[in-house]
C-alpha cells in the first residue's frame, strides 16, 4: 500500500515538473512575445476644455453634458472599422457637401450629421428611412424627391443633399438654433416642439428627450472631433488612401421606358453592376416611363 502511495507521489511530482518546464519554455517563444505586443491599451478619453457645434460653445462645465459627450467619444473611438471607413468615404463625399452647404448657408458641422445618419452610405433603417440623409418617404416627397417602386431619389447623393439643405433651413426657421435643428432632424420637428412646450425649456442641453435624441448631438460632436483629429484618437490614414470621387462619367438623357437595364448597360459598354453603382436611385432591373419623364443616367468612363 505504501509503495503505491509513494509511486503516485513520484508521478505527481514528475508531472508538475514537466508542466513547469513547458511553461518556462513557452514563455520564451516568439509566439508569446508576438501576443504580448498585441495587448491593447484601453484608456478613458480626456476631455478638452472647449468644444463647439455650429460655432456655438457647448456647456462642457455641466457634468451631465461632459458625461454625455465622453460616452459618445468612447463609443466612437473604439469603433475602429467604422471610423476608418468614415475617413475613407469622407474623401469622396465631403467636398460636394461642403460646397453645397457653404452656398446654402448651412454650418459645416452639419455634414457630420450624414455620418451619424448613414455612415455615408445609401442605407435603409428599420423604420424605412433611406439614403445618405435618411429621409422617410413622405418627407422625401415633400422635398421634391421622386420615390416610386422603380425610382428612389433618396439614393441620389446630389439631389438628396440639396433636399437636406432645404429641410435643415426649414427646421432652422422654426427653432432658431442649429443644435435644436440637429435634434429635430433625429426625432422630428413636431416631437421636439412638443417636448419644448411640455418641459418649458428651449435649450437642447437642458431638455430631457428620448435616449436616442439625448445622445444624437453628442454623437455628431464625437464624430466631428475624431474625424477632424484622427491621430489624436489613434487613427492613422494617409490622404491618398481615401476613396476617390465617382465623377468620371457621361450623362445619358432618356425619356422613354427601358425594358432591361442590363441591356441598356451593355449597349453603353458597361456592366449592370457599374450602372447600379453610379445610379443607385434606379431600384429595379427596368425603368417604366409612361409619363415620358426626363432622367439622366450616368455612364462611367
Amino acid at each position: 500500500m505504501k509503495n503505491r502511495i509513494d509511486k503516485r507521489i513520484t508521478i505527481g511530482i514528475g508531472c508538475f515538473l514537466i508542466l513547469v518546464m513547458f511553461l518556462l519554455i513557452s514563455s520564451k517563444t516568439p509566439t508569446s512575445r508576438y501576443f504580448d505586443s498585441l495587448i491593447q491599451k484601453i484608456v478613458p478619453i480626456p476631455l478638452d476644455s472647449k468644444y463647439y457645434f455650429a460655432d456655438k460653445m457647448i456647456p462642457i462645465e455641466n457634468f451631465d453634458v461632459s458625461e454625455r459627450l465622453e460616452r459618445e467619444l468612447l463609443s466612437n473611438t473604439y469603433q475602429h472599422t467604422s471610423t476608418i471607413l468614415h475617413l475613407k468615404l469622407a474623401k469622396r463625399y465631403f467636398p460636394f457637401i461642403e460646397e453645397v452647404f457653404e452656398k446654402e448657408g448651412i454650418p459645416d458641422d452639419l455634414k457630420y450629421l450624414a455620418v451619424a445618419e448613414s455612415s455615408l452610405r445609401n442605407s435603409m433603417s428599420s423604420a424605412g428611412a433611406k439614403g445618405f440623409w435618411q429621409f422617410m418617404n413622405p418627407t422625401a416627397k415633400e422635398l421634391g424627391l421622386e420615390v416610386t417602386e422603380f425610382v428612389d431619389e433618396r439614393n441620389h447623393f446630389e439631389k438628396s443633399t440639396f433636399a437636406a439643405c432645404q429641410y435643415l433651413k426649414k427646421i432652422k426657421q422654426k427653432f432658431g438654433s442649429w443644435t435644436l435643428v440637429a435634434a429635430a432632424y433625429n426625432m422630428g420637428p413636431n416631437g421636439l416642439q412638443s417636448a419644448i412646450e411640455e418641459q418649458k425649456e428651449d435649450n437642447y442641453y437642458d431638455l430631457n428627450l428620448s435616449d436616442e435624441t439625448n445622445r444624437y448631438v453628442f454623437r455628431i460632436l464625437a464624430i466631428k472631433e475624431i474625424m477632424q483629429n484622427p491621430e489624436k484618437y489613434g487613427f492613422y490614414m494617409d490622404s491618398h488612401l481615401g476613396y476617390g470621387k465617382m465623377d468620371k462619367y457621361k450623362s445619358v438623357v432618356i425619356d422613354t421606358t427601358i425594358e432591361s437595364l442590363a441591356d441598356f448597360a451593355h449597349d453603353h459598354g458597361i456592366t449592370y453592376r457599374k450602372l447600379k453603382l453610379y445610379n443607385p436611385w434606379l431600384l429595379k432591373s427596368s425603368l417604366p416611363n409612361k409619363m415620358r419623364k426626363v432622367y439622366e443616367i450616368r455612364i462611367p468612363d
